[in-house]
């Protein structure tokens, strides 16, 4: 049935010319767009001065064969398919009886001398006859090397020997070759962070691999979704954690669906999956001097990382010299206080903090520069189990544990990345130099086989590398390559996802920062393969969308509603006009026609002061003479109190002084 179906449907479609219809949209094939992506050569990109000199700096990490094939495809008139001057056209022996038999595919060439031929040659021109009906179709077997006399008989299996290379080259052994497959071949940017000191501060990727954090300096958090993006790499979230407050670390929990963000504050908040608050820790009383009596950190936070195995336990730093672990159900309380050991009493911020692999020790990196572990066990506290006193000269940026449990290494503003064995902390197993640094928030990362080490680098003055990403060999000690990021972006944070197999690294300068994801097609899976081959979507008409017009009704005096009568009087009063308010009187000299109080606040006063009609003698006036003068008179014709008491009132008789001193 379907197949009569379909008969039919192609007899119609016969009558019909091809453009009828609807018409598929043409695919964009991936190797173009993987093109597109794929990294520009760096002066960065090499393990040492070799490597700078070497003409296939470009190329991504691939063994020295497959170099020389990609040479010889991008170069296609190189040596790979160039003929030989006695080079004639062959055909197959099934069909070496006619003289006529021309072989319509394509035919080797014999290797020149030290020259092996990579890949096949191109096809050689058809000599075509009329009379020829038998033209054979398809590649000739392989003819026989023609090396030397000697060895006419010998014939060629298989691909050829890749091409003698010099001693120099030998040396430069690429990551293949050594065993490591770093996918660094496309290289993407999910750009956001673009105000001033925008610098990716903090980075975490989920477990699947299916969301990226990226946090800044401008105070933000960003987040990307691989699924839900397309190729224009733009953030579906972005978050203000604390207001005016640097975002410097974030965390996933186990299960994915929480994470953590640490600011510059001293409460560090919690967010589902969606980046919707759920909720903030308590702040500690800064008054209190003991800091095991206090119920939060009291000053900025440092670092912050999720339990690696329990979801309800978290661990923070700060810089008021503590350590502490939360549990994320109770955000009034915490679980437990830990104060570092110091050589003298006082407040020495942690820098950092990091769990184990297992989620049984705790370490901290002290501004002092000592590296301090906390095994927890029943009954522990603050007395660290492991003290290395002076591990790093400046404040440690970064700390990490292997998966093994045996191996820790330390990054720190001194430049330098150290190795330690947690068996023997006396003494580091190796120190890297030359590896400079700005941010407090550099890290270490390892690889999902941890066989290579990997950290960034800032960007100095009179430095022209720019931000380096090196990676370094865990077994051997050694550096195996420096990867240039960007020529004036710091890298601050790095990280190999596992299940990716991709390399997120946050970089940044004063004006933009962002996450340069590196990837290979051939070794990567899903996360920047799957947005990079999606295609925004284009706009069509039924996305037009018409800017409403908002209507205020009481834009205009028509439609004001009239105000009471109360307001109305209220009003009235307010206005002096309408109110009639007589003036007030002018305190000091008159100004404007008007009569100030100086000399008298009416024009009558005035008048008389300036005629003389009013003399005011009482400033020239002893008092108690003006007081005086009326003793006689009252003491003559009293009037008020003296009468009522004039018939039973005794005379007075004042007492003669008989003292001839008061006489005197």
């Amino acid at each position: 049935m379907a197949e009569d179906e379909e008969e039919i449907y192609n007899g119609f479609r016969a009558q019909f010319p091809l453009s009828f219809g609807k018409q598929a949209k043409p695919l964009t094939p991936l190797e173009a767009i993987h093109r597109t992506t794929t990294r520009r050569p760096s002066t960065s990109d090499a393990t040492d001065s070799d490597h700078q000199e070497n003409s296939n700096q470009g190329l991504p990490s691939l063994s020295s064969s497959s170099q020389a094939w990609l040479t010889s495809l991008r170069n296609p008139n190189s040596h790979s398919t160039s003929r030989h001057p006695d080079d004639t056209i062959r055909t197959n022996p099934s069909f070496s009886g006619a003289d006529n038999d021309v072989a319509a595919g394509p035919s080797r060439s014999p290797p020149e001398d030290g020259d092996a031929m990579i890949g096949p040659p191109r096809p050689t021109p058809v000599a075509s006859n009329s009379d020829d009906d038998d033209a054979m179709i398809g590649p000739p077997r392989p003819p026989p090397a023609e090396t030397d006399d000697d060895d006419d008989d010998n014939v060629m299996i298989g691909p050829p020997r890749p091409p003698a290379q010099d001693s120099d080259s030998d040396d430069d052994l690429t990551e293949e070759e050594n065993g490591f497959r770093i996918p660094l071949s496309n290289e993407i940017v999910l750009k956001g962070h673009s105000k001033i000191a925008s610098i990716a501060s903090a980075l975490a990727v989920d477990h699947s691999g299916s969301r990226v954090l990226s946090g800044s300096y401008d105070y933000t958090v960003r987040m990307y979704d691989f699924q839900g993006m397309n190729s224009r790499l733009e953030s579906f979230r972005q978050l203000e954690p604390s207001e005016g407050h640097q975002v410097r670390h974030l965390s996933w929990s186990p299960t994915s669906d929480r994470f953590l963000c640490v600011t510059g504050s001293a409460q560090a908040k919690i967010y589902d999956r969606d980046g919707l608050t759920l909720g903030e820790f308590v702040k500690g009383d800064m008054y209190i001097r003991d800091l095991k009596n206090t119920k939060g950190h009291i000053t900025g936070l440092t670092c912050g990382e999720w339990h690696p195995k329990t979801k309800e336990t978290i661990l923070t730093s700060s810089e008021d010299g503590s350590l502490r672990i939360w549990d994320v159900n109770d955000f009034k309380s915490q679980k437990q206080v830990i104060k570092p050991k110091l050589a003298r009493p006082g407040r020495v911020p942690v820098s950092t903090c990091a769990w184990d692999h297992e989620g049984k020790c705790i370490v901290g990196g002290i501004g002092d520069g000592s590296i301090q572990l906390w095994n927890l066990k029943p009954g522990w506290g603050s007395r660290p189990d492991i003290h290395v006193e002076k591990a790093h000269s400046d404040d440690i940026t970064g700390l990490k544990f292997s998966s093994d449990g045996r191996i820790l290494l330390s990054r720190s503003f001194d430049g330098s990345l150290k190795v330690w064995d947690l068996r023997q902390m006396k003494k580091p197993l190796q120190v890297f130099e030359d590896l400079p640094t700005h941010y407090a928030q550099t890290n270490i990362a390892f690889s999902p086989d941890e066989q290579l080490v990997l950290t960034g680098t800032s960007v100095e003055r009179e430095s022209t590398s720019g931000g380096l990403l090196c990676f370094f060999d865990r077994a051997k000690l050694e550096l195996v390559s420096r990867v240039g990021i960007s020529p004036t972006c710091s890298v601050v944070q790095c990280a190999w996802h596992p299940k990716l197999n991709q390399i997120f690294v946050t970089a940044g300068d004063k004006s933009r920062g962002g996450t340069h994801v590196l990837y290979d097609p051939t070794l990567s899976e899903r996360g920047a393969l799957v947005c990079v081959a999606r295609a925004p979507r284009k706009k069509s008409v039924d996305d037009f969308e018409a800017k409403p017009v908002i209507h205020n009704p009481h834009a205009l005096p028509l439609f004001r509603e009239q105000p009471s009568r109360k307001r109305q009087r209220e009003k009235i009063l307010k206005d002096p006009m309408r109110s009639h308010k007589p003036e007030l009187p002018i305190t000091g000299p008159g100004f404007g026609g008007r009569v100030g109080s100086t000399k008298g606040s009416l024009l009558t006063q005035y008048l008389l002061k300036q005629g003389g009609l009013i003399k005011e003698t009482w400033m020239e006036e002893d008092p108690r003479e003006a007081i005086l003068k009326y003793a006689d008179v009252a003491e003559k014709d009293p009037k008020f109190i003296a009468p009522a008491y004039a018939q039973t009132q005794p005379e007075p008789v004042f007492a003669k002084s008989d003292s001839e001193d008061e006489e005197k």
